[in-house]
């Protein structure tokens, strides 16, 4: 975005920033305020669910231990009460994670009309619904090690330093629930310096800034072009479209970076330093990705890190081929990012959950390419990768997202009247 679009946008529309004409209702401010203050009691039933787990599991093995018969002397009973203790608890942790993101889904969906408010409502329910499940399926792991010491397992041996059930405390929940991550883990590598306070002001004060700017790039830049688009999509002028798209797609990456650097950049590190959380590898060069594959790898570490831990290699260990596993992944991605933005503007369309699913062709005919030898190979992936990314993504889902919204809401439902 140079000069002279930037004098062309103010001779053509002038100052579009207005504070005041954001439909910023008290209803929606206060249900936001309930939503954030409420979700993470969710996180705290958790805990009294793993609290109620480790204690039948210290009874389960002191009664063990009294009877003086090792766990090895009947494997298949000690298993299946194992077994039926876990489909409870993963009952109750379904039942109260799933209410979590219901009861959010269900307020954003019909009483909370600021897409934006809605958005960081259904965001924070569904980031503390995911660490719900990691909590309960990695204390499962732990649990089944303690039970059962002399089979092999995979728990990392940093874990014991707060071993299985000393864990299960309401601190080390509370960790958790602030540290940048949505992978569980009883102990996280802590940065051995104090908390350096002027970094943390340097990235909340980028992180604020970037907000601004998205806001302001929003209101000025993205918001003439999508109006200046309805009237083709309502007639299905193709050509007109594409044209738009295109002419979307500058402002929308520019928009989309700078919020990429907000989130990942500036407010997980100011987070990570204030809980002395050291692994802060929160992405990798993705823009460099030489197939589409790689990106989804490299842009969001801590997503990345749960889909392949609780979801692609279960799946793979229990002997579903890669393929299958992957499919699960972006079908399981492609419903979360149609309640993040399907839910907040009120109409499910299901484009960002074709969006995601979509991915999986590229993936697979852009993964060669990773692998060949020479630049070119690597080269044309990144092409294909930038190409996808910047026209046929974001600009039309937030092309078709926009042009839903204002035909519920706005001058196409007008128009239609």
């Amino acid at each position: 975005m140079n000069l002279r679009l930037v004098v062309e946008n103010f001779m053509k529309y002038g100052v579009l920033i207005c504070i005041g004409c954001h439909d910023y209702r008290q209803q929606d401010i206060l249900l936001g305020a309930f939503l954030y203050a409420i979700v993470p009691c969710h996180l705290f039933v958790a805990y009294i669910i793993e609290l109620g787990a480790a204690q039948h599991a210290k009874g389960a093995l002191g009664r063990l231990k009294r009877s003086d018969s090792a766990p090895t002397d009947d494997p298949f009973r000690v298993s299946r009460s194992f077994q039926a203790t876990w489909y409870t608890i993963a009952w109750a942790h379904g039942i109260n994670a799933t209410f979590c993101l219901l009861v959010t889904t269900y307020t954003v969906y019909h009483h909370i009309h600021h897409p934006l408010i809605g958005t960081i409502s259904q965001i924070h329910a569904i980031i503390v619904w995911l660490k719900s499940c990691s909590y309960a399926f990695t204390n499962r792991d732990l649990r089944h090690a303690y039970l059962f010491p002399q089979t092999p397992s995979t728990i990392p041996d940093t874990y014991s330093r707060c071993p299985y059930p000393l864990n299960v405390t309401v601190r080390n929940l509370a960790y958790f629930w602030w540290a940048p991550t949505l992978v569980y883990q009883p102990v996280y590598p802590r940065s051995p310096s104090s908390i350096r306070w002027l970094f943390v002001a340097k990235r909340s004060a980028e992180a604020f800034g970037l907000g601004m700017f998205i806001w302001l790039a929003s209101a000025q830049y993205a918001a003439p072009v999508l109006r200046n688009s309805l009237d083709k999509l309502q007639t299905l002028a193709v050509a007109s479209i594409l044209e738009r798209v295109m002419k979307l797609s500058t402002i929308s990456l520019v928009i989309w970076l700078a919020g990429f650097f907000a989130v990942f950049q500036s407010a997980l590190n100011a987070l990570a330093e204030v809980m002395r959380f050291a692994d802060r590898q929160f992405y990798t060069d993705w823009w460099n990705s030489p197939s589409v594959g790689a990106y989804w790898r490299t842009w969001n570490k801590p997503v990345y890190h749960f889909m392949r831990r609780h979801i692609y290699s279960p799946l793979v260990g229990r002997g579903f081929s890669g393929h299958f596993a992957s499919a699960m992944v972006f079908l399981f991605s492609g419903f979360l990012h149609e309640l993040m933005v399907g839910v907040p503007t009120h109409n499910i369309l299901g484009v960002a959950f074709l969006g995601m699913v979509v991915q999986l062709p590229m993936i697979y005919v852009t993964a060669p390419l990773e692998t060949m030898q020479g630049l070119n190979g690597r080269v044309l992936g990144n092409c294909i990768f930038w190409i996808s990314f910047c026209l046929v993504g974001q600009p039309l889902a937030a092309l078709l997202y926009f042009f839903a919204w204002q035909g519920k809401y706005g001058s196409v439902s007008r128009a239609k009247a």
